[in-house]
């Protein structure tokens, strides 16, 4: 399969509580005005950037005993992550891990490490 624009992250598959983000650069601005100040971002303890993907959630634990008539796809259950595509995230750096996938920087950071999310809204 090629990869294009369109199915670029379709064979990623995030796992768990972690989102992948895509990092803003430093000079953008949301639409509402919303951005990091440049002191902040040189400290680089605080990072912006849009969600591209997320994963399931968290696992909600499975009970102990077997119960036979419930299907394979019943087994695991997730509480799912408040992060959505297409969110502008703000994070700690310090819990993110940076990746590089088809030459661009990405960064993988679990639920926990995001303070703020930035959605458009829905109408």
């Amino acid at each position: 399969m090629r990869i294009t624009s369109n199915n670029r992250f379709k064979k990623l598959i995030v796992i768990g509580d972690r989102v992948l983000i895509q990092p803003a650069r430093p000079d953008e601005r949301t639409v509402s005005g919303l951005y990091l100040p440049p002191g902040v971002q040189e400290k680089e303890k605080v990072q912006q950037g849009f969600v591209i993907k997320t994963g399931p959630g968290y696992a909600i634990p499975m009970p102990v005993e077997a119960e036979p008539w419930k299907s394979e796809e019943e087994q695991v259950k997730y509480v799912p992550l408040q992060a959505k595509e297409g969110d502008l995230a703000i994070f700690l750096l310090s819990g993110a891990t940076e990746v590089i996938y088809e030459n661009e920087k990405y960064f993988i950071v679990p639920q926990s490490a995001i303070l703020m999310l930035e959605r458009e809204e829905e109408f």
